[in-house]
């Protein structure tokens, strides 16, 4: 354990994690009264993609399993956030769009949010935000391929 690069890798996932547990616990507390983080991630997904998934497209898109997905899409329909409706083309398979409510929901919790990530990126500075993008979303993509 004395080496160097376990050393840096532990602290590098350390840090990554310890932020992850931050931001989820400041966000879990500004979203709209009964909206969890899973049901803002999947409303934003279907409104920034602008087109229909299939609840196995969004699993594979949020790297969880086809029941977690089918749990948020179930509570999101509840909520009369998303549309669920037969693929016609694929009897087996169902399509999900997000609903004019769901859009309200999704825009209400940005607003909720936005001005804590605003802070945030004043405070660390847009240069240094701007600069670890790069390296974050670098990271992102080796830890999909594995």
């Amino acid at each position: 354990m004395d080496d160097p690069s376990n050393a840096l890798a532990v602290a590098l996932f350390s840090e990554i994690l310890t932020a992850d547990q931050l931001v989820r616990n400041r966000l879990s507390r500004i979203l709209p009264k009964g909206m969890e983080i899973s049901h803002f991630s999947v409303l934003n997904h279907l409104a920034r993609a602008g087109v229909e998934r299939s609840p196995a497209q969004l699993a594979r898109s949020f790297h969880v399993t086809r029941g977690a997905m089918t749990n948020t899409l179930g509570k999101l329909e509840w909520a009369g956030y998303i549309h669920i409706r037969p693929d016609w083309d694929d009897a087996r398979r169902k399509m999900v769009a997000i609903s004019p409510a769901g859009r309200r929901a999704r825009d209400s919790a940005l607003a909720a949010i936005s001005p804590m990530i605003g802070e945030l990126i004043a405070e660390l500075g847009e240069d240094k935000v701007r600069a670890m993008l790069p390296i974050l979303r670098e990271l992102r993509l080796k830890l999909e391929d594995g």
